[in-house]
Parts: C-alpha cells; sequence; structure tokens
C-alpha cells in the first residue's frame, strides 16, 4: 500500500506497522529517507519509532508488529502500542494504516483498548486528551470499524465495574449500573429483590447473603433479536460476588482479599458481551442470569457445617464459606432448565487453581466428557484464538465428582486440595442435571480467575482489570449464528 500524502489526512499522528525488519519501498517513497531511518531504529529496538517527514507537520511513528503472538493478536498488541505512542505524545487525531480490512479492524480495537484509562478516583485525573483515531487501508477494502469499536467499548465497560471501589457496586448498586447500561442499547432487564429470590428458594444465593448487610440481587438480561433461530437460548451465568473476604473461612489480605473487588469479574464479562451482542444485533436469542451478593463473616453468616438446600432441592454441605461462588452459579444454572437453553456457560472467577493451572493468559473451559465435549471445545478454543482471550480445556472425569461425596448432604461444597477446578466444575455440573442425573442442556464452563484482574499489563491488557471473556463469549456465540 502506499500511504496518501500527509497533506491529505486529517491527523496529527499517522501510525505505520512495520512487518520485517526494513521499510517498505512505498513507505520511503512517499515519506522520504527518515522513513527508512525509523524503521530501521524501530527493528532494532522492538519499540516505536518517531519521525517528521519533510514537508509537513505531521508525526508519523512506526510500530514494530508484536512477535510474541500470531494473527489478529499481533494487530491488537501494536494497536495498543499505537496508543501507548499517542497518549504519550498527546495526539488528538490519529490514523492508523493497515494493509487490509481485517488488520485494520484488529488494530483499531487494540488502541481502544490500549487507551484505556480507570481514573474515576483521580481527584486530579489524567488530562491527556482523549484521542481520536481512524483506520486508512487501500482502496476496494472496507473495514468494520464499529464492530471493532463495540468490542473495545464492551470490553472496558466490563473493566470499569470490576475496577470501581466495592462499596460503590453492592449487589443493588451493580444491579442498577447493569440495567441502566443495557437498557441504553435496547436490552430487556429484570432486577429481583430479595423477596422474589426467596420466593424462587435460592438457598445457596441466600446462604452466602446471610453475613450482609446488603441484600441480595438476581439480574436477568435478555437480547431476543427477531432474527434469532427457533431454537432455545444461549444462557450465560456470570459470577456476581461483589466483594469477598472469604466469609467465616477468611481469606488472608496481601494478594487475596485486597484483590476480591474484582471476584465479579465473571458478571462482568457476560454483561460486556451482552451489550456487544444488543449493539451489533447478533442474531442468537440470549438470557443472561447474574446472582449478586458480597461474601462478609458477618451478622448470621453461614459456617463450615451448614447444610444449604439450593434451588434444585439438592442439599449441600458447607465445609469452606470461600467457595462461595459456586453456590451463587448453582442456584442460576438450576434455573436455567427452565429456560431450555440450547447451551449454558457459567463463567467466573471461581478458583486461584485456575492460575496454578493455566496462569494469568489462558483461561480453563470445562465440559462433560462424551457426546458434544469436543464441539464444545473447539468452538471456545476457536473463539479464544480469534478474540485473543484463550482457554484450554481441563477433563472432567467422572471419578472427580466422587470428591464432592458428602457424609451428612448430596454434595459438599469443596473437593479437597487436588483438582481445585476441576472439582469447582464437577459441583457446577450437578446442577445443570436434571431430576434423573441426566444433562438438561449442554453446558461449558469458564474459569477465569487468573486472566481477568492482573498484577502487570501485558499487549492491550492493563494493570488491573482486563474484561476478559467478553470478545471470547461474544465471538463463541456469533460463530453460532
Amino acid at each position: 500500500m502506499t500511504p496518501a500524502p500527509l497533506s491529505d489526512l486529517d491527523a496529527d499522528l499517522v501510525c505505520l506497522f512495520l512487518d520485517g525488519e526494513a521499510a517498505p519501498e512505498a513507505w520511503t517513497e512517499a515519506y522520504g529517507s527518515a522513513a527508512a531511518s525509523a524503521a530501521a531504529d524501530a527493528a532494532a529496538s522492538g519499540g516505536p519509532a518517531a519521525f517528521y517527514p519533510a514537508g509537513g507537520p505531521t508525526r508519523v511513528v512506526i510500530v514494530p508488529l508484536a512477535k510474541e503472538v500470531e494473527g489478529a493478536e499481533r494487530w491488537r498488541w501494536s494497536g495498543a502500542s499505537a496508543a501507548a505512542v499517542a497518549s504519550g505524545v498527546k495526539a488528538e487525531l490519529v490514523t492508523l494504516d493497515a494493509p487490509d480490512a481485517a488488520s485494520a479492524e484488529a488494530a483499531l480495537e487494540g488502541f481502544l483498548l490500549g487507551a484505556y484509562r480507570f481514573d474515576r478516583y483521580r481527584t486530579k485525573p489524567d488530562e491527556t486528551p482523549e484521542a481520536e483515531v481512524t483506520v486508512r487501508i487501500p482502496e476496494g477494502a472496507t473495514p468494520d470499524e464499529n464492530a471493532a469499536r463495540v468490542r473495545a467499548e464492551a470490553t472496558n465497560a466490563a473493566r470499569d465495574l470490576v475496577n470501581m471501589s466495592p462499596d460503590e457496586k453492592m449487589p443493588a448498586d451493580l444491579a442498577d449500573a447493569m440495567r441502566e447500561g443495557a437498557q441504553a442499547v435496547g436490552l430487556r432487564v429484570e432486577v429481583w429483590d430479595e423477596e422474589r429470590i426467596e420466593d424462587e428458594d435460592m438457598g445457596g444465593l441466600l446462604a452466602v447473603n446471610r453475613g450482609s448487610l446488603d441484600p441480595a440481587r438476581f439480574v436477568v438480561i435478555e437480547h431476543a433479536p427477531e432474527a434469532a433461530s427457533g431454537d432455545g437460548p444461549v444462557v450465560l451465568v456470570g459470577k456476581g460476588v461483589t466483594y469477598d473476604t472469604g466469609g467465616l473461612s477468611l481469606k488472608p489480605t496481601k494478594n487475596s482479599m485486597d484483590k476480591m473487588k474484582a471476584d465479579m469479574g465473571g458478571s462482568a464479562a457476560v454483561y460486556g458481551a451482552m451489550l456487544a451482542l444488543a449493539r451489533l444485533d447478533v442474531p442468537v436469542h440470549v438470557i443472561a442470569l447474574i446472582p449478586m451478593s458480597d461474601n462478609r463473616p458477618g451478622l448470621r453468616a453461614y459456617v463450615p457445617g451448614d447444610v444449604i438446600h439450593m434451588h434444585s432441592g439438592a442439599t449441600v454441605e458447607v465445609l469452606n464459606t470461600d467457595a462461595e461462588g459456586r453456590m451463587l452459579l448453582a442456584d442460576a444454572l438450576s434455573y436455567a432448565r427452565g429456560l431450555k437453553p440450547s447451551l449454558a456457560v457459567s463463567v467466573a472467577t471461581l478458583t486461584g487453581a485456575q492460575g496454578v493451572a493455566l496462569g494469568e493468559r489462558v483461561a480453563a473451559a470445562i465440559t462433560r466428557e462424551g457426546e458434544g465435549r469436543d464441539i464444545l471445545h473447539r468452538q471456545f478454543i476457536g473463539a479464544g484464538e480469534a478474540s485473543g482471550d484463550r482457554v484450554w480445556p481441563l477433563p472432567l472425569f467422572p471419578h472427580y465428582a466422587a470428591q464432592l461425596k458428602s457424609d451428612v448432604a448430596d454434595l459438599k461444597n469443596v473437593g479437597g486440595a487436588m483438582a481445585g477446578t476441576i472439582t469447582a466444575a464437577a459441583f457446577l455440573d450437578h446442577f445443570t442435571r436434571d431430576d434423573e442425573g441426566e444433562p438438561a442442556y449442554p453446558w461449558i464452563h469458564l474459569d477465569i480467575a487468573r486472566p481477568s484482574f492482573l498484577d502487570s499489563p501485558f499487549g492491550m491488557h492493563p494493570k488491573g482489570a482486563t474484561g476478559f471473556g467478553v470478545r471470547l463469549l461474544l465471538d463463541a456465540i456469533s460463530e453460532s449464528a
């Protein structure tokens, strides 16, 4: 592609992406020898290099394409690098040059994700202007800029919720925020109060909420486009633990409780995905179920030894009150049986063991063994590769459920020290089955504990909330349209 003259651009920063070690001939023809020198500098350093072409005041920056990743993710990461440059030079109008529509969309998405800032609580917020960004590609190609913007904005909306102070997102507050955002894009929303939750016999949710001063909520969000197929809805179930002390099984503070404002990351991912599905008018019927409570040791907090009567009618012996997320999710998955879903996806920051197994860049994907397993694995691994929110399967062999056998109830809420991510999924699996113990609907569980909240940034993912799962769910669901 031969870049257009800078005089034709309304931009104060133009970003060129270098794939290789030297500037393409078209760059030197358009911008002179300075482009070749800057490209050599960028290739040598592995970072951006800027120059001013002769005859114009517009700054041009050459950004090497990321080498650590492949495909669209290279362009997203490099788009995020361009955003860092734009912020550093306080650019207000940015143009991204790309060779084709797919690369342009990914670079734009990465730029908008990389430009994310959360300064809600700063008394002196960052006054760097928010850059207006456009893309430029060869004639005849048409990138879907709207889709790229929606994907990034929905992810950033999820990030905002996770990053919020816990005292501003107790269940009623978080439910109201989600209702406002969802209704603004045309989604149907119901918010159940404590009385409705009691009427639904959601014993797991109510048990977790017993230690809190703030009543539980249960949010139902529906995307029901006219063009959706006649199959049952896709049901997304997001864990909405707005703050997790561990309850009476109290967490330590450092590197544990101090990050537990992020324990509603699953609900944020589901919420963000619903925003994107609505804005892009994806022709799939999708219902989100989001049970919400904080987990505290106060009042009549549930205790180790309690036996809880769940929505499904099953009884659960509580042996660890810090295994609370599965109690909320179990009630929602049981309720989902009545919706007759074509697929249910549970999304949660459920276990620290997920990070031990897979680290902070890859979430766990777990579904039942047998028929349908490989199809779901391919669907979500593929969506992870496409979106950059990567997942990898863990097994769910029958022997894992044996770790949940209780001496006094139908099952217990923890399975011991080994295979914690898998036994948590085995617990959830129990509540996706009918009264005869057969699967009531296809189901896959995503444990996003570590990828949802980072100690340090990488690529287009900031420190703190990442919005992991929003684009993964969007791509997985869109594939089935």
